[in-house]
């Protein structure tokens, strides 16, 4: 009984050093590199160099695909006492082993540079006869790898059977990371300092002082895929007196970064993004093309989010979204045949937050308004709109209810003639319809007035009216 408890309090403290463990370092370190294989099998590792396992043969028909079950990547770290880290890659495999299967080969290659490494393990004959159906678990730890490598690696049978194969990229942690920052030497020996001057608009590099180090190189990028120029990098010589460097910018994006290489061959670039918090500047890139009357917006940085166009009823109100408006935020989005309301707005919304932007209401636009009183006929209102052009708009009767959006009824139609139908008091076309009191002056009523030959557009709306004398103006 009390051996029972003792072991099960080992097993408590042995799992919690090793939680603990795996909490403290997220790239694991080892001894020395290796394979090793499921329990049982009798395995050995080969670097291989045989040029035949390149090319692949017809499987057997009773070797299927799925004989390969799993590929895992993922990064390892070897230190030496004085001399930091270096980087390693783990690759977990398992396989179904089947009779015609001698052993499993992983090879990675470098994307930069399509070098390649591989290795393979073989299963002994006797392992091979007697464990058939087996699942075999092989672990190969000694890819060596370099900080921020793209790899893509390949796992395939021995012999290589075409179609019996598993494929994945990976990325090799950059310097960002802790614990390849603090361990690998080439991440801190070639670190700058840096600050921003928002007010000159520029960023201060201070670029490391090492004796006998070679050039160094700084520049400003738009990190996208790759990291793209923004002006010409600059170069710091071995021998040069100032080394702080004053890089201009013109706008404080997320994706401006800098950085920082030795001048040798195949340096790791150190990278730093300022504002990398700072997504306010996105939302600006708005146009309006009047030719086709088309609203435009592009974002300068990779984002992850939607857009939508929206219309506020008011100041500091909601802003609903239009129908059939909503896309995808990651690339160049273009709104055709665009009413120029100063209530139409552009909505942005990301994991983070939602962002309202509303290009018309700077008051450069001309824009159509909607007015309601008394009809000349007895019951009725007149809906009257003005245009600065020729246009179509339409009355809808909507029931406001605790929830968005309103039930709405479509109702009559009127189409401004401009200029033979033209208010000579404001230059402004002009068409009415009537519509029965009775309809309007309802308790939680409103009239909305819609343009109807754009495709997006946003209504002039008046509510709750109670049918007065004079009754509202919509701007």
């Amino acid at each position: 009984m009390h051996t029972g408890r003792m072991l099960a309090g080992r097993a408590v403290v042995l799992l919690s050093l090793a939680w603990s463990a795996h909490r403290s370092l997220a790239i694991p370190q080892i001894a020395e590199c290796g394979l090793s294989c499921s329990q049982g099998f009798a395995c050995e590792s080969r670097v291989n160099w045989n040029i035949f396992n390149s090319f692949c043969r017809p499987p057997p028909s009773s070797v299927s695909p799925s004989v390969l079950e799993a590929l895992t990547l993922s990064t390892a770290m070897k230190c030496a006492p004085n001399d930091g880290c270096s980087l390693l890659l783990r690759v977990r495999a398992s396989l179904v082993l089947h009779e015609s299967l001698r052993g499993l080969e992983a090879c990675s290659m470098n994307l930069d540079t399509q070098e390649t490494q591989c290795q393979s393990v073989r299963v002994s004959r006797a392992s091979r006869h007697r464990q058939v159906g087996w699942q075999l678990q092989v672990h190969f730890d000694c890819f060596e790898v370099s900080v921020a490598q793209s790899l893509y690696v390949t796992l395939r049978t021995v012999p290589h059977f075409c179609g019996v194969q598993l494929d994945q990229q990976y990325h090799v942690e950059d310097c960002r990371d802790e614990d390849v920052g603090r361990n690998v030497p080439v991440c801190f020996a070639g670190k700058f300092s840096y600050w921003a001057d928002r007010s000159r608009k520029v960023i201060l590099v201070q670029v490391p002082e090492a004796p006998g180090a070679p050039d160094y190189y700084v520049r400003l990028c738009l990190k996208w895929f790759t990291c793209d120029d923004v002006g010409v990098p600059v170069r710091v010589t071995e021998n040069q007196m100032s080394r702080t460097v004053s890089l201009p910018y013109s706008q404080e994006l997320p994706c401006l970064c800098l950085e920082g290489w030795f001048a040798t061959p195949d340096a790791v670039r150190m990278q730093a993004c300022p504002f990398e918090d700072e997504t306010e500047a996105l939302w600006d890139a708005i146009r309006y093309h009047p030719g086709d009357r088309a609203l435009s917006w592009e974002p300068a940085c990779p984002v992850s989010g939607h857009v939508s166009l929206c219309w506020r009823p008011g100041p500091g109100a909601l802003c609903h979204n239009l129908e059939h408006s909503g896309r995808p935020a990651h690339r160049r989005v273009q709104y055709p045949s665009v009413d120029t309301q100063p209530r139409l707005c552009l909505k942005f919304s990301t994991s983070r937050s939602s962002w309202v932007r509303c290009p018309f209401q700077e008051g450069h636009f001309q824009a159509w308004k909607m007015t309601v009183r008394p009809a000349a006929s007895q019951g009725h209102l007149r809906v009257t709109f003005f245009s600065p052009s020729a246009a179509h708009f339409q009355v809808h009767l909507c029931h406001q209810r605790k929830k968005w959006p309103p039930a709405c009824r479509p109702g009559p139609r009127a189409t401004t003639h401009a200029p033979a139908s033209s208010d000579f008091v404001t230059d402004l076309a002009v068409a009415f319809v009537d519509i029965p009191r009775e309809e309007a002056c309802v308790p939680n009523t409103c009239i909305q007035g819609w343009r109807t030959d754009v495709t997006f557009s946003a209504p002039h709306q008046l509510c709750d009216l109670h049918c007065t004398a004079t009754q509202g103006t919509a701007d």
